[in-house]
């Protein structure tokens, strides 16, 4: 069997879409016993990814309070990967002082990343972030914005560099200068940092080829056919080939072709349940786009990948088969585009 890449869990979902216009958010607590509890023929997820976001964690935590959540995680016997930097209080395209509190969130995004590191519970994964600014936002000047996020970039790129992290950005169609496939790429080589990357989602990037905030940008015929399986396998080869050489970070998720969005975030591509009939994606199949070069080589860019699954009910989520039905996908892709070490 194939131990790499590590499987994880994202804690975000109990967060994102939820609160006092949606439904309650579902506890820290719960989604590690959720996730501590899903096995599929004796395999169990690795890990979680966190998403450093009130109520679930405390961006302003003492190094000490890192340590014990630290503790927390590891008697479910899970470690980390990747961290989300919680930068919306801080647009890259709003003013000096909204990009200072970006840094900000990213440096104290990156001491929670070393601390776990140096506690010996986080082997591996990026810091998350995206631009916070909308699309519209930045078409009002495309080249000016999209300079403007480099720079915010870069600043993140070196601050990162002082804790040895890297930086993903992720590609979603709701965060301006990185909504369209072709301008992820070109605000990614604006950014030209070594320690600066792409965080592909396989929802999110799916609706790429579809050019849904980016119409200059769609791939797939407006008049697709969903039952033409060629057409949209040349579409995403075609997307990911680009992206890549970029890519540090990787969610395995399911889309339906539609968007969707719940409390105050703002409508991207649809998570699915992994076993949604009306998902478009043969997820197993194309996470090959990602975890494989364009000779079909395996990368092995990343030691781990993670399941993204935002803004489903609580009731879906607080049943424990909904995260044995996640895990074994999971396995499903590492037994397809998997390795030994």
């Amino acid at each position: 069997m194939n131990n790499f890449p590590k499987l994880h869990n994202a804690t975000w979902p109990g967060i994102v879409g939820k609160g006092d216009d949606s439904q309650p958010v579902i506890p820290f607590d719960k989604m590690l016993e959720m996730t501590a509890a899903a096995e599929v023929d004796g395999v169990k997820f690795d890990g979680v990814d966190i998403g450093l976001l009130d109520p679930h964690v405390d961006i302003e935590s003492s190094d000490d309070d890192i340590k014990r959540l630290a503790d927390k995680i590891g008697k479910h016997g899970l470690v980390v990967g990747s961290l989300v930097a919680p930068i919306w209080g801080g647009p890259v395209l709003g003013s000096d002082d909204d990009r200072k509190v970006f840094i900000d969130m990213v440096r104290k995004a990156c001491n929670f990343g070393k601390v776990l590191r140096e506690v010996g519970i986080r082997p591996y994964g990026i810091i998350r972030v995206d631009s916070a600014s909308s699309p519209e936002t930045w078409a009002k000047d495309p080249a000016k914005n999209t300079k403007i996020i480099a720079d915010t970039f870069r600043e993140a790129c070196d601050v990162a560099a002082e804790f040895d992290e890297k930086i993903a950005a992720e590609g979603e169609i709701c965060w301006g200068g990185m909504h369209g496939w072709k301008t992820m790429v070109e605000t990614l080589e604006m950014v030209d940092r070594p320690n600066m990357g792409f965080q592909a989602d396989m929802s999110h990037t799916l609706l790429y080829t579809m050019g849904y905030n980016s119409p200059e940008e769609r791939i797939l015929p407006k008049d697709y056919d969903w039952q033409d399986r060629d057409v949209l396998t040349a579409a995403l080869k075609k997307m990911s080939d680009a992206l890549r050489p970029w890519t540090i970070d990787f969610h395995v998720a399911q889309n339906d072709g539609t968007v969707h969005g719940t409390g105050s975030h703002d409508k991207t591509g649809r998570h699915c349940l992994a076993t949604d009939p009306n998902g478009k994606l043969n997820v197993a199949e194309d996470a090959g786009f990602w975890l494989r070069d364009e000779n079909g080589n395996l990368t092995k860019k990343f030691k781990h990948i993670c399941w993204d699954g935002c803004m489903f009910d609580n009731d879906v989520m607080e049943n424990q088969q909904t995260w044995n039905d996640i895990l074994a996908t999971l396995i499903q892709v590492r037994e397809k585009h998997g390795w030994s070490e």
